[in-house]
C-alpha cells in the first residue's frame, strides 16, 4: 500500500442511497453498504450528508481573483468609496479599485479620479473587466501621460507589464475554492505566451493550490506540458468596444487548430456571437468548442450552436447579481435571450456552469440558487422560462473540465476522489442552495 491518504467515509449519501466510501490513492476504491475497516484509514462520519463529485468552475481568472480579494470594492458611491481609501493608505500608495459600474452613479475618467483622489495613483476597474480607468498619477507611472482620458480598454496585459509586479499569491484562492466545494477549474484568462503560463504554475506550486487547474490561453500559445497545469482551448476576445473582422478571428481559431486546440470564444452580445460564429463557419467547428457567457443567445442562433456542436459556458450568479441593470439597459429585444440555460439544454445544447471570479461571486452555490429562481436583486424575474430545478443547475458544476456541459461526474468506483461532503441530504441542500452545507472538499488533485 502506498503512503498516500486512505479515507473511509461512512454513512453517506450518495444518489439516494447511505452507504460507506473508500479512498485508496485518490481513486474511489469502493461504493457499499457496512465497508470493512481498514487499518490506518481515516474514518469520516458523514451522518447521512450527501458526497458528490467535487464542483467545477469552467470558467474563473485566477490571478484576477487573487488581486481582487487586495482591493477595494467599488459597487457603491465610487467617489466616495476612493476618497476614504486616500485617507487610510500609506502616501504614495496606489488605490486598485474594482467593481465599479456607471448604472445609477457616475460616469469615470481621468479628471473625475484626478478631482476625487488628485495625489495618489488610482485605477478603478468596470465591473465587466473589460476596462480600467486610471488617474494622471496611475497614467504618469505607466507611461501613458498623455492618455486624454484615461479610459482603458483590454489593457491587463499592457498593465501588469508596465507596473512589474509579481505574480499574486493563490493561496487564499485555493483555500475559498475549498470553502465552498470547488476541486478544479479552467482558469479562463487569454494568457499571451508561454513564460504567462509559467508564472501561474509556479504561483500554483508555490500556493500548493488543492485544485485541478485547466488553462485557456491566446491562440498561437502552446499549452501542452507546463507543469501543474492541463491545457484547455485557445481563447479568442470577440471585444464589444472593439470588434473584430470575421476573417480577424478565423485567423485565431486557425492558429488555434495549429495547435491542435479547440477555442473558447467570449461572447458577451448578439453581435460577438454572430461574429464567433461566422468565423466558425469559415475555418470549421469542433466538438468541444466553447461560446463563455453566451450573454446574449437570440432564437435562431439556438440551431446555430447545436448544427456547430458548440458547449455554453454561462455564469447564471449574474442574473441575481446584475439582472436589474440588464433589464434597465438591454434592448427590450433582446431581454427574453439573457443568459439562457433551460431553453438551450431543451435543444440539446450542452451546458456548463461557471462563476468568471472575480467578476461574479467566485460561490457556485449562488449560481445554482439563482439559475433555479432566476430572480433579481431588486425581486424581478429574469427570463423564468430559462429556470432549470436544483439537481439540473448543480449538474452544470458537475461536468468533467475537458468536457464541460457532458454528463456529470459520479462518486463510483473507479472514479478519481473528486469529493465534496455536505451537512445534510441533496434534497434539503437544493431547497435552499448555499455554500454554508458544505463540510468538506476533498479534491483528488492534492492526493497526487
Amino acid at each position: 500500500m502506498s503512503d498516500r491518504p486512505l479515507i473511509l467515509l461512512r454513512r453517506v449519501e450518495v444518489e439516494g442511497a447511505i452507504v460507506d466510501v473508500r479512498v485508496e490513492d485518490g481513486v474511489i476504491a469502493a461504493v457499499g453498504a457496512d465497508l470493512p475497516a481498514v487499518a490506518g484509514a481515516d474514518e469520516i462520519d458523514g451522518a447521512g450528508g450527501t458526497l458528490l463529485p467535487g464542483l467545477h468552475d469552467h470558467h474563473v481568472h485566477l490571478f484576477a481573483m487573487a488581486a481582487a480579494a487586495r482591493s477595494i470594492q467599488a459597487s457603491g458611491d465610487v467617489l466616495a468609496t476612493l476618497r476614504a481609501a486616500d485617507r487610510e493608505l500609506a502616501p504614495g500608495a496606489w488605490i486598485r479599485a474594482v467593481g465599479w459600474h456607471e448604472h445609477g452613479g457616475v460616469d469615470l475618467d481621468r479628471d473625475t479620479l484626478d478631482a476625487a483622489v488628485p495625489g495618489r495613483p488610482v485605477r478603478v476597474q468596470h465591473a465587466t473587466g473589460a476596462l480600467w480607468v486610471l488617474n494622471s498619477r496611475a497614467l504618469d507611472a505607466v507611461g501613458l501621460a498623455g492618455h486624454p482620458t484615461g479610459r482603458l480598454f483590454g489593457a491587463d496585459d499592457l498593465l501588469r507589464q508596465r507596473l512589474g509586479a509579481d505574480a499574486p499569491d493563490l493561496t487564499d484562492v485555493g483555500a475559498a475554492l475549498c470553502a465552498v466545494g470547488v476541486t478544479a477549474v479552467t482558469d479562463a484568462t487569454p494568457y499571451a505566451s508561454r513564460r504567462d503560463l509559467e508564472t501561474l504554475a509556479a504561483a500554483v506550486a508555490d500556493a500548493g493550490l488543492a485544485q485541478r487547474v485547466v488553462v485557456t490561453a491566446a491562440p498561437d500559445v502552446d499549452v501542452l506540458a507546463v507543469q501543474r497545469l492541463d491545457g484547455g482551448p485557445a481563447k479568442v476576445i470577440v471585444a464589444d468596444h472593439d470588434l473584430p473582422s470575421v476573417d480577424a478571428l478565423a485567423d485565431q481559431v486557425a492558429a488555434a487548430r495549429h495547435h491542435g486546440r479547440t477555442v473558447a470564444f467570449h461572447c458577451a452580445s448578439r453581435v460577438a456571437l454572430v461574429l464567433a460564429l461566422a468565423a466558425l463557419d469559415v475555418v470549421g467547428a469542433r466538438r468541444g468548442d466553447r461560446i463563455e457567457h453566451g450573454a446574449v443567445i437570440p432564437d435562431d442562433a439556438i440551431d446555430a450552436l447545436c448544427r456547430r456542436r458548440l458547449t455554453v459556458v454561462t455564469q447564471p450568479a449574474l442574473v441575481a447579481e446584475r439582472g436589474d441593470r440588464f433589464l434597465d439597459e438591454v434592448e427590450p429585444g433582446d431581454r427574453p435571450h439573457l443568459w439562457r440555460c433551460a431553453s438551450l439544454l431543451a435543444a440539446g445544447v450542452p451546458v456548463a456552469g461557471s462563476t468568471d471570479a472575480p467578476l461574479g461571486p467566485a460561490d457556485p452555490w449562488r449560481a445554482i440558487a439563482a439559475a433555479t429562481s432566476r430572480r433579481t436583486a431588486g425581486g424581478a424575474v429574469l427570463g423564468p422560462g430559462e429556470r432549470v430545478d436544483g439537481r439540473t443547475a448543480l449538474g452544470l458544476f458537475l461536468g468533467p473540465l475537458e468536457r464541460p456541459g457532458g454528463p456529470p461526474r459520479r462518486v463510483t468506483r473507479g472514479a478519481p476522489a473528486d469529493l465534496c461532503l455536505l451537512h445534510v441530504p441533496l434534497a434539503e441542500a437544493l431547497a435552499a442552495p448555499d455554500a454554508s452545507v458544505v463540510r468538506a472538499t476533498l479534491p483528488a488533485h492534492s492526493f497526487l
